[in-house]
């Protein structure tokens, strides 16, 4: 099984990219299934329900997400309806929506688990992410061996650490939230494909998809002022990833990076 990782669509220009560059990314890689960090996807803040609908009808598979993932505060009343929308899981028990789903594949019959799961450093507490990660692991089917991890964090050694923590346990780990793909990618001793970040897909003339205008003016002056997403320059990033469907070790992992003509 292939499968492609998207990293943090942000904005119109992002979803722009998903459209017009994913057709021709499952073909070139054989790609089987899409995952997308979608949290900055409407407006580079949240998502609503017209976003999520055009983003799964774009050949998105499951879409995950992170710390603004109630940034639109009706995504309340619909994120239920969306099975294939995560929030981390390691939100506390009730919170609305959910943090793993199985979905299956486009071009074979074999299944696939993704589970969503937010950092602690420098973030918003919420429960363990390491502990979080194994509830979700063994509530999953025996039947599913190959699992995906997004771990939405700012630090790096959290990343890492999750990566290790997780390394025989699943199937890849791969970071998102920072906007900047790192050049780590490798495959573990225990068969776990690992990146600490996939990057984003928006516009790159920017400051992580923003106006670098209105990030420069924070920087400077310090006074709060509005975030736009900028528009030039656009590019999709993320990652392909080789797993066996039946062992659910991955055999490669490889960045990705498409410019948008």
């Amino acid at each position: 099984m292939k499968l492609l990782f998207i990293g943090d669509i942000v904005g119109k220009p992002g979803r722009r990219a998903v459209k017009q560059l994913l057709p021709g990314l499952r073909v070139r890689h054989g790609i089987d299934v899409v995952i997308a960090n979608c949290e900055n996807a409407a407006g580079g803040f949240g998502v609503t329900r017209d976003v999520v609908d055009e983003l799964l009808q774009s050949s998105i598979d499951v879409l995950t997400s992170g710390n603004h993932i109630w940034d639109k505060k009706d995504v309340l009343e619909f994120i239920d309806d969306y099975p294939l929308l995560l929030r981390p899981a390691n939100y506390p028990e009730g919170t609305p929506g959910r943090g793993s789903v199985v979905a299956d594949g486009r071009e074979s019959n074999a299944s696939l688990a993704v589970i969503n799961l937010q950092g602690r450093v420098f973030m918003q507490s919420l429960d363990c992410p390491f502990k979080g990660a194994l509830r979700e692991i063994d509530g999953l089917s025996r039947s599913v061996p190959v699992i995906i991890v997004d771990i939405h964090a700012e630090a790096t050694s959290e990343k890492q650490a999750l990566g290790w923590f997780l390394d025989g346990k699943v199937s890849a780990v791969i970071g998102t939230h920072t906007h900047v793909q790192t050049a780590d990618e490798r495959i573990l001793p225990g068969g776990t494909a690992y990146l600490t970040d996939a990057g984003m897909t928006g516009a790159f003339d920017s400051v992580l998809g923003v106006r670098k205008e209105a990030a420069l003016e924070r920087f400077l002056t310090g006074l709060p002022n509005k975030f736009e997403v900028a528009k030039g320059n656009i590019w999709l990033q993320g990652v392909v990833v080789e797993v066996n469907e039946q062992s659910g070790r991955s055999s490669s992992i490889t960045r990705v990076n498409e410019v948008l003509e």
